[in-house]
This record gives C-alpha cells, sequence and structure tokens, in this order.
C-alpha cells in the first residue's frame, strides 16, 4: 500500500514532497475534511450536459454513475449531476425551449419523464435513483430553472403549502400559478420554458419553498439553479432559495448559473448565499472560450473571492464543466457523437487554468467511452493537489515572453502595448453599483435622447447615444404593458430604429460571446425595458444589471500572448504555471524574486536557490536563483513546481 512519502531536507528549506497517492485515501480525505465545512474545497463531479444535453436516461446515467463511482471517485470526483430538462418527453417537437411537453404534478412542480426515467413513476420523482447514487459513494444533484414553468403557469396550477400540506391559502382565498408567475420576465433564453417568480409575495415564496423541499426528499445533494445569475440576475430568488436549502435537516450544496457579465461587486452580492457560482458564459470546446476564462479569473482573484464564505461554508468562482473527451453539441436532442474539438495543448491548458484557478472541476465527457488520454488528464495528481489545497493563487503579470520561429525571435511583453493599439466598446451588464455604471445623461428630451457620459475615462470617437421609443398603443394588451412599464424607457439606437436595445441575448451565450446586449425587434417586455436613474445608471428591467460600455482593445480581443498564474502548496512549494495563447511557440521567464514579490511572506524565495519539475515535459530544471523559463507549445501550457532553499 503506498501512501504520501514527505522527505524534510533542512530546516531552511521548503519542504520536498513526491505524490504518490493511493487514491482512495486523497478521496476520503477530501471527503472528512468536507464535512467539517460544506465546500470546503471546490467541488468536483460529473455533469451530463456537455455529453447528453438533455436527453440522457436512467439507464444511461446510472451506467455512468457507475463508472464515477469506480475510476473517478477515488480522484474526488463524488458528485453526480442530471442537468436540464430531465421532466421533458424526448418525443417528436420537444426540443431545449419547446412548449407543452414537460411532466409536471397538481401543484405545478416538475417531475421526471417516466418515459427515461421509469424509477420515477407513481410520484417517486428521483427517490429511486437517488438512492442508488448513494449506494455507490457519490452524491446525487440535479439542474433546475429558476421560477415557475411556463406551462405551469399555463394551467393556473394551485400552489402547495408544503408545511401544512394542501392548497396554499391567504387572504380567504387558494392562490394559483397565475397569481405568482411574471410572464413579463420570462427567460430570455428559454422563453417558452419560464418565467420568474415574484418572491415578494407568500404564496411565490410557499412555491418555491415545496420545489425545494421536494428535491431533499428525492434526496438531491447538489442544486445547479439556472437563468438566475449573470445577465439573468434575480438575487431575490436567489436569496430565498439561499433560505429554504438552509432549513434542511441536512447540506445540499448550491451552485448558480449562468455567467454571463459576472463582475466581481456581483460576486461578492451572491458568494455567501451560495457554494459555487459561474463566471462565464456556457463553456464548450473551442479555444476563444477557454481564453474567456483569464481576465474573470483573474478579477475574482484579485477581489479574494476564490473560497470565500459561501453558504454553510465556502463558495468558489465556477469556470464550468470540462468539455473534454466524447461530447455532443449544443442545444441537442442526440447524445454523445463527437471528439473534443480542442487539440491536446489546449486541454492542457483549461485543466491547468480551472485548477490553478480554483474552480469546481465537473468533468462534462461521456465516461462510458473515456480515453487514456483524457483520464490521465482530468485525474492528474499534481493538478487536483493545486486545485485543493493551494493558496494564494493569483495571476501573475511580471513574465517576458519570446517567440520562437525558424527564421526569427521577437521579445515582447506578456500584454501588448503601444499607441497603435485601437480601442472599440462594446455594449455590456454589470452591477449597478459599479462607479462606472453613473456615466448616462439626457441629452434631448423631446427626442428621448440618451448618452453615455463623454466625461468618463474611456472617450469615445464619437457619443454613444440611445432613443427612447414610443410605443403605438393599439391594443387593451399594449395599455397593460405600458402601465405596467410606466416610466421604463425602451431604447433603440436612432429615432428610426424598428429593432430595440434588450439587456439579455434570446439563446444561451458560450464564453467567447463577448457582447451581451442586442438589438431584437422590438416588443414589450422586461428585458428591453430601461430605467434612468437620477445618479446616471440606466437600469435594466429583467436583470436588475447596469448598461455600461466596455472598451475592447483589438490586440487583445485576439485571444494571443502570454499569461501566467502563481500559487503556494500546503508544504511550501510554490507553483508557477505559463500559459501560450499564441499560434507560435513561445519562451516564457518569470524572475524568482519576482515572484517572491508577488506572494508577500515567502521569505524563502529571497535570495534563494530553487530546483524545479516542469510538470508537462517531465524535466527537472535547477539549482537556479535567477528565473524559470521554458518553450511553450502554440496553446499549451508550463506548469513549474519549485522547492527553494536559503542554506
Amino acid at each position: 500500500m503506498t501512501g504520501l512519502s514527505v522527505e524534510k531536507t533542512g530546516s531552511t528549506r521548503s519542504t520536498v514532497f513526491f505524490i504518490i497517492f493511493n487514491l482512495s485515501i486523497f478521496s476520503l480525505s477530501i471527503e472528512a475534511r468536507s464535512r467539517q465545512q460544506h465546500a470546503s474545497f471546490p467541488p468536483r463531479g460529473w455533469n451530463s450536459y456537455d455529453s447528453f444535453c438533455w436527453t440522457i436516461s436512467e439507464a444511461e446515467f446510472l451506467q455512468s454513475a457507475e463508472i464515477v463511482s469506480k475510476r473517478l471517485l477515488p480522484h474526488g470526483y463524488q458528485y453526480v449531476v442530471v442537468d436540464y430538462l430531465w421532466y421533458r418527453k424526448k418525443v417528436e417537437g420537444a426540443y431545449v425551449d419547446s412548449l407543452g411537453f414537460d411532466v409536471i404534478d397538481e401543484w405545478g412542480r416538475l417531475h421526471p419523464d417516466p418515459g427515461r426515467w421509469p424509477s420515477s413513476r407513481g410520484g417517486k420523482g428521483f427517490t429511486e435513483v437517488a438512492e442508488k447514487v448513494h449506494r455507490m459513494g457519490l452524491k446525487f444533484g440535479i439542474h433546475v430553472m429558476g421560477g415557475i414553468s411556463t406551462q405551469a403557469y399555463n394551467a393556473n396550477s394551485l400552489v402547495m403549502d408544503s408545511v401544512k400540506g394542501g392548497a396554499y391559502e391567504e387572504s380567504g382565498r387558494q392562490w394559483r400559478a397565475k397569481d405568482i408567475g411574471i410572464k413579463e420576465r420570462a427567460c430570455v433564453w428559454m422563453s417558452h420554458g419560464f418565467m420568474s417568480v415574484n418572491t415578494k409575495l407568500g404564496a411565490g415564496k410557499t412555491f418555491l419553498r415545496s420545489l425545494y423541499r421536494q428535491y431533499a426528499e428525492w434526496g438531491v445533494d447538489f442544486i445547479k439553479h439556472d437563468c438566475v445569475f449573470g445577465t439573468d440576475f434575480n438575487i431575490e430568488e436567489i436569496t430565498y432559495v439561499s433560505e429554504v436549502l438552509k432549513e434542511l435537516d441536512r447540506p445540499v450544496l448550491y451552485s448558480i448559473s449562468p455567467g454571463t457579465s459576472v463582475t466581481p461587486t456581483m460576486a461578492k452580492e451572491v458568494s455567501q448565499l451560495v457554494n459555487m457560482y459561474r463566471i462565464t458564459g456556457d463553456d464548450w470546446d473551442t479555444w476563444k472560450d477557454v481564453t474567456a476564462h483569464f481576465d474573470i479569473s483573474r478579477d475574482l482573484s484579485a477581489s479574494s473571492m476564490i473560497g470565500a464564505r459561501g453558504l454553510q461554508g465556502k463558495s468558489w468562482p465556477d469556470l464550468d464543466m470540462l468539455p473534454l473527451g466524447w461530447l455532443t453539441d449544443q442545444g441537442s436532442n442526440v447524445g454523445p457523437h463527437r471528439a473534443c474539438n480542442l487539440n491536446l495543448e489546449e486541454q492542457k491548458s483549461q485543466m491547468t487554468l480551472w485548477s490553478i484557478a480554483k474552480s469546481p472541476l465537473m468533468f462534462g465527457g461521456d465516461v462510458r467511452n473515456l480515453d487514456a488520454t483524457t483520464y490521465n488528464l482530468i485525474t492528474n495528481p499534481t493538478l487536483l493537489e493545486i486545485n485543493s489545497y493551494s493558496s494564494n493563487n493569483k495571476e501573475f503579470p511580471y513574465i517576458t515572453a519570446t517567440r520562437v520561429s525558424r527564421n526569427k525571435h521577437k521579445g515582447y511583453p506578456h500584454h501588448p502595448t503601444g499607441k497603435n493599439i485601437s480601442t472599440k466598446h462594446a455594449f455590456g451588464l454589470t452591477s449597478c453599483k459599479e462607479q462606472k455604471a453613473n456615466t448616462w445623461f439626457i441629452v434631448d428630451k423631446n427626442r428621448g435622447q440618451i448618452c453615455w457620459n463623454q466625461h468618463s475615462s474611456e472617450k469615445l470617437e464619437k457619443p454613444f447615444c440611445l432613443y427612447n421609443r414610443k410605443a403605438l398603443l393599439a391594443s387593451d394588451k399594449k395599455l397593460k404593458h405600458n402601465q405596467l412599464y410606466q416610466g421604463k424607457l425602451h431604447l433603440h439606437t436612432n429615432d428610426k430604429a424598428q429593432s430595440c436595445l434588450a439587456a439579455s441575448s434570446q439563446q444561451k451565450l458560450t464564453s467567447k460571446d463577448y457582447s451581451q446586449g442586442a438589438l431584437s425587434p422590438c416588443k414589450l417586455d422586461a428585458n428591453q425595458m430601461w430605467e434612468l436613474h437620477s445618479n446616471g445608471t440606466l437600469e435594466n428591467s429583467y436583470s436588475g444589471l447596469c448598461a455600461v460600455l466596455n472598451p475592447v482593445k483589438a490586440a487583445e480581443a485576439s485571444s494571443n500572448g502570454v499569461r501566467s498564474w502563481i500559487a503556494t502548496g500546503r508544504r511550501g512549494e510554490v507553483y508557477v504555471a505559463f500559459f501560450n495563447l499564441n499560434q507560435e511557440k513561445t519562451k516564457i521567464s518569470a524572475k524568482i524574486s519576482d515572484i517572491a514579490t508577488a506572494l508577500r511572506g515567502k521569505k524563502n524565495l529571497v535570495g534563494a536557490s530553487c530546483t524545479s519539475h516542469e510538470l508537462w515535459s517531465g524535466k527537472d530544471f535547477g539549482p537556479t536563483k535567477d528565473s524559470v523559463s521554458i518553450q511553450v507549445e502554440p496553446h499549451g501550457p508550463a506548469l513549474f513546481v519549485l522547492h527553494c532553499s536559503n542554506a
């Protein structure tokens, strides 16, 4: 039986260790610590979305769970999660945003489709599936959408009082779905599927409580709550669901998504309420999706959000699932049928960034067809050690790089600089608490013209202005909407345009989609309604987020350059990760003195002699007192483990 070998080499020398894991011990160590505090480590598991989209069946799920329990649980992958639309009948005409194909009970609550989940018949829900998963030593999770289903709203189902039993009564009457559903706040990217619930009403809160108590009764350990964060921000529902989960007799890990337009300010608003929160759009297997995670990961780390206080424990910024191995396509009606589009270097970069940024690791590929390369990547003991136990994780900007080509060597700093970089601006959303949101002002009341403040720090080449559209009231329906949105603005880019500015895209966005605002045919709904406040913020009625113009430097938007992250290990080692975003092999270097400065308190690095091991090449380097340096493949990473001594 092998264990963890530790070698002490001197009182002033950092601990040198060799990672020879008994993998079951590693898993039990994480599990034992997790009991002390909920989500003590970034959660790890498997999710069905990247390989099955919404079509997975009970047999396919349990087969996958069995493989996870045998091959991935020893490496800490303990959650198995059924992603969205488990309640949708897999019949002709059903797809991601179809209406009328969902299984609901008399209280408007969703139940698994018995055609795909036969053990759910008789109102048993996921009870038997959860029991089987638990017997495998795993924890069971499900994806749920925010609010109430459109199907339940149209059926005007009664609201169940899960405390007293029977229908919810207040003010001498029973309450129904149409009393609590906010039709004007339908989920933008699944508008036929779900709408927000009015959490200011007792009936609205009672409905949500009935949902989450039922999930707990089924044996659910993990909730992925969608269409409530990012551009779909619904802090009221997140807050109330968090309160309900706190009341349960056992911990349920709480995850929210999607993550489009997330900022550190938004993260701080939710982090104490949840255990995981997405910080980008959906991550798929494209290089642009991978590179889209660097800036927001840096910003969340700089704001001390990694492992911050969370729901009954800690919370973690979530970079989304790992779309590696055998996959399906976004929005598909079929299961796994193709290989990952990322090359091996790109896959290593993704896994390295996810690990050193301490993101939850949720594998998305088909575990029934798990190839050796993918398996070795997602179970790499050094990466998993970093993901669970490292600290002081941050982006490290003090690196130099030299592109390596056959004909020339070109040196450059890691961030492009110079006067020739052109700057454009893209519409975006942010928390209304951000100072940069206070920059809109009225130019022409008669034309309803408002403009982005030219005195802001990011000046535009020409003013960016929007115009309020005057709706033509031709029906009672439009009159009702006009009363609902009285005082709100319906904006377009000129006073003759027929397309209006919307806060959130009508399709689920991937991480590489930069601009979230979109012009779409004008219609009277919350997604296209805005309110200009006296402090200069332009707030959207759907998400409660505020409009901004973000600078986009052309040189930075091309997924080029180099990046680096650093962290310290639990035995004194130092991790240095390089990422080559260029299409050419690049030599990347970092001075040990700069690393010591960035890692305050690492006195053993000052003037130290360091030896190192680079993970991906398998090479050993040193001793050196100056720098670490290596040629990195296009789109690839390097990961040094440094052991330094002053002796």
